[in-house]
């Protein structure tokens, strides 16, 4: 796969077009559910290739309950300004594979007294020193911010594992004070610092080496094989009537 983020950025590159969206080549088996428009025919196209080949009427408890838990997960991806969700449904030769991962959106307002934008570089630069283990990248030709750690589960957590999560902070070319982020979560076999979840990691970083950024609506035709994410619009993410 094409290497695009292993060289450190100084600046955002001079006269870039403004990003209007994504790509990223994900692996066979793995999905994505868009999390603005057209969340719930993405979710019954996953499940009707799911159990295309099993009795309607004695799978429907187990494809009830698998929409209930997307769904639910859908709800959280949205309410962190997610944008995209991607998991894999093709289970593995041991069983189904524990990872998956979003893109959201961030923002950041300069304070009031600024009388410029700030520097995307100055502020990796600062989540920097303040992540252990973080390292300063790009992707596609924009200044981005890798971290890596270990994260205990939440009170509330289904499962109580410990998870693996890595994230890319990148700056949106053309878009001062948009930022995207990638955020990919493992329990690995239960054991975040084992070697399934280092495994899946490293999948998740060759994932991010294919990541482009879209220039324009009109520029969204991709290769087969790339998953195409959008940007919400500066005024909002809006409202989705087909969720």
């Amino acid at each position: 796969m094409p290497d695009t983020t292993d060289t450190a950025a100084d600046a955002m590159p001079e006269a870039r077009p403004a990003a209007a969206g994504y790509t990223v080549v994900i692996p066979p088996g793995w999905c994505r559910i868009p999390l603005r428009q057209g969340t719930n025919a993405a979710i019954k196209k996953i499940l009707d290739k799911s159990f295309r080949h099993l009795p309607r009427d004695r799978v429907a408890p187990y494809r009830i309950e698998i929409e209930r838990r997307l769904k639910a997960l859908v709800a959280q991806s949205r309410s962190n300004a997610g944008l995209d969700l991607y998991f894999p449904v093709d289970p593995a030769q041991d069983g189904p594979v524990p990872a998956s991962f979003i893109v959201s959106e961030a923002r950041y307002s300069p304070p009031a007294e600024a009388t410029e934008e700030i520097d995307p570089a100055q502020v990796l630069a600062y989540l920097a020193s303040e992540s252990a283990g973080a390292r300063i990248i790009e992707a596609d030709g924009a200044p981005g911010l890798r971290t890596e750690r270990i994260v205990g589960p939440g009170p509330e957590a289904e499962f109580q594992y410990a998870t693996r999560r890595v994230e890319y902070t990148l700056a949106v070319p053309g878009n001062p004070g948009r930022w995207l982020v990638a955020a990919f979560s493992t329990p690995g076999s239960a054991d975040p610092d084992g070697q399934l979840a280092r495994l899946l990691t490293e999948l998740f970083d060759a994932i991010m080496l294919t990541f482009r950024w879209l220039p324009s609506p009109g520029q969204r035709r991709t290769q087969e094989g790339r998953a195409a994410g959008s940007l919400a619009r500066s005024s909002g993410a809006g409202t989705d009537a087909s969720r």
